[in-house]
């Protein structure tokens, strides 16, 4: 009899165990992050800067990326994070987070293409004997992959990525960019992007073809 009450006992505490296991688990990036976003979005001033502390710099880099201005990535940057607190109540979670914050702040650098074309002012990066520190420079990541033209050196053929990139369109840019920059998957990209998945690997697969046309003759 008391085997069988210590077995029963032994059976109960492996279920809490594997419970608090499980627990653990459920702990995870994506729960903290949510409990964040709740905060924030009940009024809490220090979970919304938190937020911000942890995307700030993949935000800067997806501006500086498709926009190819250190001005203009910086106005996006703060445009987008204003649009985020803003809208922050109308997040319902049903995608990640950063999907979400993502698509706002693509949507903000691509209507500010639409405004620079209409201008007909095409800004690039200053090529003077100075060069000035850009954003990006601040917003480094130790990734190999999260910088393709680090990767590929510097000088002539840094210069040869950078003139092949605004080979792309704005979309193509958008989806390049948040693939070998930010490691983003198809799905993801698909829904930050507000395109199907399918769409978002054709519009990869364009790019990449842009891209070994304008770099055939490069040797690693």
């Amino acid at each position: 009899m008391r085997q069988t009450d210590q077995k029963g006992k032994g059976e109960v505490e492996l279920a809490n165990a594997q419970s608090i296991g499980l627990a653990v688990k459920a702990t995870s990036p994506d729960r903290a992050e949510r409990q964040l976003v709740e905060a924030a979005q009940g009024g809490d001033r220090e979970a919304f800067s938190e937020l911000v502390r942890l995307y700030d710099r993949s935000v800067l880099r997806i501006a500086m990326r498709i926009l190819r201005s250190p001005d203009d990535a910086q106005d996006a940057y703060q445009d987008a994070f204003l649009k985020v607190y803003r809208k922050l109540h109308t997040f319902r979670f049903q995608c990640r987070f950063h999907t979400w914050l993502y698509r706002i702040t693509t949507n903000t650098c691509l209507d500010q293409l639409r405004r620079r074309k209409a201008r007909r002012e095409f800004t690039t990066f200053e090529s003077g004997d100075t060069p000035r520190l850009s954003p990006l420079d601040k917003a480094t990541d130790a990734r190999p992959s999260s910088a393709p033209d680090r990767v590929a050196g510097s000088g002539e053929i840094s210069r040869r990525v950078e003139r092949a990139l605004d080979r792309l369109s704005d979309r193509e840019r958008v989806v390049f960019t948040l693939r070998h920059y930010e490691g983003m998957r198809l799905r993801e990209i698909g829904n930050a992007c507000s395109i199907s998945e399918d769409s978002a690997k054709q519009c990869l697969f364009r790019a990449h073809k842009k891209l070994r046309k304008e770099l055939l003759d490069v040797r690693r």
